[in-house]
C-alpha cells in the first residue's frame, strides 16, 4: 500500500517545491493538490465536510502551476490533482495542460477528477449543477480523444469540436490514469465507467463497508475490479490504516494543513512512521 499526501497550496503554506522535496526524501509515493477557482460570497451551497468552509478553500493556488513546480524538483514523486474540477475547465485547454504536465514530469501525472459541490462556483463558469456529471463524462471522453488522436474531433451534447490538431500528447499510454473522486454508489459508478481508479474521502462515509459492493458493481459492469485502483483520501494521524490494507486499497492519502514547514515536516515524519517508510 502506497502513501501520499494532499494539501491546499496557498501563499501562506509550505511552498510546493519544498513540500515535494520533503515528501520524496521521506519515501512518499505521491502528492495531491486540490482546486477551487474561487468561492462565491453568497455561500449557498453547503460544504460536504461540515458547517464551516475552511479558509484554504478561498485561497487555493492553481493546481497545475503547483504541480509543475513540484515536478521540477523531484524524480520519482507522482503528481496528482486531488481533485481537478473538470466541469469548470475547458476540455481542449485541459487536455493540453495535463499532457504538458505529464511530459515535463516524465510520465508522473495522476489525473484526479470530480464534479464538485459548489453550485454557485460552477454557475460562474457557465456550468449547470444538475447536469455536471454528464458534462464531466463528456469532457473526460473528449480529453482522452485529444490525448490519443493526431486529428481529434468530438461531437457530444456538451462538448463539440471538429477535427483539430494539438500537442503534446501524454507520455503515459494509453493515457495518464484517471482517478475519480466521489462516494458510493454514484462516484464509484463513474470510476467504473471511465476511470482507472476510485478515490473516496474516508471521513465522508463508511468507505470500508462499500468496498465489497464496489467490486461487485465493477464485475456487473464487465470491469475487472482488480484493474481499478482504490485510493482513500483524507486520512489523519489517529486513523487506523490496517483495515484499508486488508481491503486491498492501493494507496492512502494523508491530509496536510495549509501551514508552514514548522508544522508540516513533523507531521510528515509521523505519517512516514505510521506506514513504515
Amino acid at each position: 500500500m502506497q502513501a501520499g499526501a494532499v494539501m491546499f497550496m496557498t501563499d501562506y503554506s509550505m511552498p510546493p517545491a519544498d513540500l515535494a522535496i520533503a515528501l520524496e526524501e521521506r519515501g512518499f509515493e505521491s502528492v495531491w493538490v486540490p482546486e477551487h477557482s474561487h468561492i462565491p460570497t453568497s455561500r449557498k451551497s453547503p460544504w460536504p465536510g461540515g458547517p464551516e468552509l475552511p479558509k484554504m478553500y478561498y485561497d487555493a493556488m492553481d493546481p497545475f502551476v503547483s504541480l509543475a513546480a513540484m515536478a521540477s524538483v523531484t524524480k520519482k514523486l507522482l503528481l496528482g490533482t486531488g481533485i481537478c474540477l473538470v466541469v469548470q475547465r475547458d476540455p481542449i485547454q485541459l487536455a493540453k495542460e495535463t499532457a504538458s504536465l505529464d511530459q515535463i514530469s516524465g510520465g508522473r501525472f495522476l489525473f484526479g477528477i470530480g464534479g464538485g459541490w459548489n453550485a454557485e462556483e460552477m454557475a460562474d463558469h457557465g456550468t449547470e449543477f444538475k447536469t455536471r456529471f454528464k458534462l464531466m463524462g463528456e469532457r473526460v471522453d473528449a480529453i482522452k480523444t485529444i490525448w490519443r488522436d493526431s486529428k481529434a474531433e468530438y461531437h457530444g451534447e456538451f462538448v463539440d469540436f471538429d477535427s483539430m490538431m494539438t500537442w503534446p500528447k501524454p507520455i503515459q499510454k494509453p493515457n495518464p490514469p484517471i482517478h475519480v473522486g466521489g462516494g458510493f454508489p454514484h462516484g464509484a459508478r463513474r470510476a467504473i465507467e471511465y476511470g482507472e481508479g476510485w478515490m473516496p474521502i474516508g471521513a465522508r462515509f463508511d468507505v470500508l463497508d462499500s468496498v465489497s459492493r464496489f467490486r461487485q458493481m465493477a464485475a456487473e459492469a464487465d470491469r475487472d475490479p482488480d484493474t481499478i485502483e482504490l485510493t482513500v483520501f483524507g486520512l489523519n494521524p489517529n486513523d487506523d490504516l490496517e483495515p484499508y490494507a486488508d481491503a486491498n486499497f492501493g494507496r492512502i492519502v494523508f491530509n496536510l494543513p495549509s501551514e508552514t514547514a514548522d508544522t508540516i515536516l513533523p507531521l510528515l515524519d509521523k505519517y512516514a512512521e505510521m506506514v513504515g517508510l
